[in-house]
């Protein structure tokens, strides 16, 4: 679910982008979290996910090209992070997960049967799970787009921070928070819901555009560091620890400020935790990640692409020609104008 930090971002420290000023930059996109998103938010209006004639779930494959082709035609070089292991103290959130995810599958089904379709679709998108041949089904099409994929050795949004550290990429993207705890020096996030969009349970719609988190200028405007920032998270609760009791993110801002360290803010508070408080921290500053990657993008392999879409998952050949057609006319054009520059030069 990611820290919950949003209340004290500040606005000076975001920048609304349109696509096209990602252009020519390499984004490191959480995986898991994009897919997700396509899982919970492409279905029909029961709640049902897209499916092929075989029952196989193709809603991420629908956002996942879409979307994808829409970067690419943008000028965008991504590159998606898949999670690998999780560490030991995520495990009790990944069960608790597992048992929302459950319930909700149950209440759907329920609410299906009553033939309550609006409060189905709702519990449908709280049930969404992301298979392993989902994941694996999601890396073939990517791989057929020219499009890198890494599996992060553990967490996939820590591996996609350490990408945009070493400058192999201009910024990781997610629409959680965690990414800056995990040193990224910008954070894009919205990159995938971009557009018009309902709000969720009201006949409300709003225009989503990408946002830039500069992480510098994060801490310079809140006055703290990355340390100080972890040590909020963990007050605030994090995947590896549900956190203090009481403590929001302005509280715990104002803890740390006023402390240093959440050992401190314990002390003063009289407070106990039952978590190895230097363990979580660790887990940001040093979490474990894939230093020997290789980044390589290549052209669309068309054939592939509707051997894996249309043949195996029965995508309209009409539909992924349309998208790839286009695609390969902005390609065209992008490399006579880099060929015209070079030759003017």
């Amino acid at each position: 679910m990611g820290v919950k930090l949003g209340d004290i971002i500040p606005p000076e420290s975001v920048q609304t982008v349109q696509l096209s000023d990602l252009s020519g930059k390499a984004i490191a996109i959480d995986g898991y979290n994009i897919l997700y998103q396509f899982l919970s938010t492409i279905r029909g209006p029961d709640g049902r996910p897209l499916q092929d004639r075989k029952g196989r779930v193709t809603s991420h494959l629908s956002g996942l090209f879409f979307r994808t082709i829409n970067f690419l035609k943008s000028g965008i070089k991504v590159v998606y992070v898949f999670d690998g292991q999780p560490p030991q103290l995520k495990i009790e959130t990944v069960r608790k997960r597992i048992e929302l995810r459950e319930k909700a599958k149950k209440m759907y089904e329920e609410a299906l049967a009553a033939g309550e379709v609006a409060e189905a679709r709702k519990y449908a998108a709280q049930a969404a799970t992301l298979e392993k041949y989902m994941v694996e089904t999601a890396i073939r099409l990517l791989d057929s787009l020219g499009v890198p994929s890494i599996i992060a050795p553990s967490e996939g949004e820590a591996q996609a921070a350490y990408m945009a550290m070493r400058g192999d990429a201009w910024a990781s993207a997610s629409q959680d928070f965690d990414s800056i705890l995990f040193g990224t020096p910008r954070l894009v996030r919205n990159l995938s819901i971009v557009g018009r969009r309902k709000l969720p349970r009201k006949d409300v719609y709003i225009t989503v555009e990408p946002e830039v988190v500069y992480t510098d200028k994060l801490f310079q405007s809140l006055g703290v560091g990355r340390k100080e920032l972890v040590d909020m998270a963990i007050l605030i609760g994090t995947d590896y620890f549900d956190g203090v009791k009481g403590i929001g993110p302005k509280r715990a801002y104002e803890l740390i400020k006023e402390h240093g360290a959440v050992e401190k803010v314990l002390e003063a508070i009289n407070k106990t935790v039952e978590v190895d408080v230097e363990a979580v921290r660790k887990l940001f500053l040093e979490p474990e990640v894939k230093k020997d990657y290789k980044l390589v993008w290549r052209d669309l392999n068309r054939e592939a692409v509707l051997k894996l879409l249309c043949d195996e998952h029965d995508f309209s050949p009409e539909r992924v020609e349309k998208e790839i057609n286009e695609l390969e006319a902005v390609v065209s054009e992008k490399r006579k104008e880099t060929s015209l520059d070079r030759w003017l030069s």
